[in-house]
């Protein structure tokens, strides 16, 4: 029975929740590889992986979304901080899969245009039409080295060059127009090279010459993603992205970031109902709300305060070396959690609002942050875990959710079996898909090539 009595906009029936299983390899909650419900012996296994998205997939779920990083994490001392290259391992769950869409994180500051949009290409077209993109600048530092810069380039450079780098991808992923391939095997004609294009994209940070190497993938193009909140990334967000991840603690925030995003959309020309923005929920789940929060209990029983307090001081650039474990957090420790200029930022408002609100100890905002780095932890029963969602939903907050299970694969197993019927019953997600590519099911539409029409060859 729905037992949501919140207040709500109107019900409109064809408007249904996009929903993501976020993969963090044995889980979201940091102490999740140590719980005997996580299988962290087989983090390096594509089965692991597979089974996975086959859940996801069973529950009619949107996609999975892999995020990623190009350089070892220094906590791998507390925590399996690896991870595996994830447009490779999306391609091993596409012939596990039919339906599961695939997003993968991949960082414009550490690849090139024209090889990245032949990975991504390559998986939309080995998948049907299921590849996603999440775009990152990277946030940390520790990747220069790999790839043999002196520095980490600065915010504001590495947004410049992102706008350069996904027009150039774009364009590449255009360059064929979706009538250039006639397989005329009378005349021996391949392909009409009039409908194939150089994108000739010179700029401050990209020179691409093209055209691309391949015909268009069945998407078109693959749906852009983008998780950035600070002033740049949402500028960015209004203006490329399909798909908006985000962390928000409480409804009127992710209400101000959703209408926000939307009126920046506009701006730049665009439909805001082009632009899916999802929330991440973490949520643990039992059949009383006791029980959730005692096996939340549980998880923050295992973590380990050195982890936690790297783990803060990465996501919000402050350093609490002072505070003593069991004291309270000063709450004069985040005054700079003003102005949103980046990423880390953001997050800073996001703990300097929980500090304020809560008053935690040192140790209970180690386990407030512990289960999702930020992101929202909900501890309740199946159907008190749908009501939160749909409040969100029907709130002007969320067109969805990125579903950050605390552990694998058991926590995915538990949301799809408990939580899903619910919102299946409440008329807010699907019964079935009812298409087969990532675009279908977020309910976005094909994009035209930018050369559709032009008569010019390839020269």
């Amino acid at each position: 029975m729905n037992t949501w009595h919140g207040p709500h906009l109107s019900r409109e029936p064809h408007r249904q929740l996009s929903l993501n299983a976020f993969i963090y390899p044995a889980g979201h909650h940091e102490a999740a590889w140590r719980h005997p419900e996580s299988q962290p012996e087989r983090l390096y296994q594509a089965d692991y992986y597979q089974q996975i998205a086959r859940t996801a997939e069973a529950a009619k779920l949107d996609a999975v979304f892999l995020a990623d990083g190009p350089a070892l994490s220094d906590n791998v001392a507390h925590n399996p901080a690896g991870r595996l290259e994830p447009i490779t391992l999306l391609t091993a769950i596409a012939m596990a899969t039919r339906h599961i869409g695939l997003i993968a994180t991949a960082s414009t500051t550490y690849y090139e245009p024209y090889n990245l949009a032949r990975l991504f290409s390559s998986l939309d077209h080995l998948s049907s039409g299921r590849a996603g993109w999440n775009i990152v600048t990277t946030g940390t530092d520790l990747a220069a080295a790999n790839f043999g810069l002196p520095a980490h380039p600065e915010h504001t450079v590495r947004y410049a060059r992102a706008r350069e780098f996904v027009d150039a991808a774009v364009a590449l992923w255009d360059s064929w127009e979706d009538d250039a391939v006639l397989l005329d095997r009378d005349r021996g004609v391949y392909a009409d090279v009039s409908k194939i294009h150089r994108v000739n994209h010179a700029g401050a940070h990209i020179r691409v010459r093209g055209p691309f190497n391949a015909p268009r993938s069945p998407q078109g193009r693959p749906v852009l993603v983008q998780a950035g909140a600070s002033n740049e990334g949402r500028a960015f967000a209004g203006r490329y992205a399909e798909v908006i991840f985000t962390a928000h603690q409480r409804l009127v925030d992710a209400q101000a970031f959703y209408a926000d995003i939307r009126q920046r959309a506009s701006t730049f020309g665009r439909r805001p109902d082009d632009v899916k923005i999802l929330p991440g929920i973490s949520p643990f789940i039992a059949g009383t709300e006791e029980g959730a929060r005692e096996l939340e209990r549980e998880f923050n029983e295992l973590t380990v305060p050195e982890y936690g307090l790297i783990q803060l001081e990465r996501l919000v650039g402050v350093s609490v070396n002072e505070v003593e474990l069991d004291a309270r957090v000063p709450a004069s420790l985040f005054a700079g959690a003003g102005d949103v200029t980046d990423n880390a930022r953001s997050r800073l408002q996001v703990v300097a609002g929980i500090v304020e609100r809560e008053r935690p100890t040192l140790r209970g905002l180690l386990h407030r942050l512990a289960g999702a780095r930020g992101h929202r932890v909900f501890a309740g029963t199946p159907e008190q875990v749908a009501d939160t969602i749909e409040d969100w939903f029907r709130n002007g907050a969320a067109d969805g959710f990125n579903v950050m299970p605390p552990y694998y694969p058991g926590g995915l197993q538990v949301f799809t079996e408990t939580v899903v019927p619910i919102l299946r019953r409440r008329g807010l997600f699907r019964d079935d898909y009812t298409g087969t590519t990532l675009r279908d099911h977020l309910g976005l539409a094909r994009p035209a090539s930018q050369f559709a029409g032009l008569s010019q060859g390839a020269s």
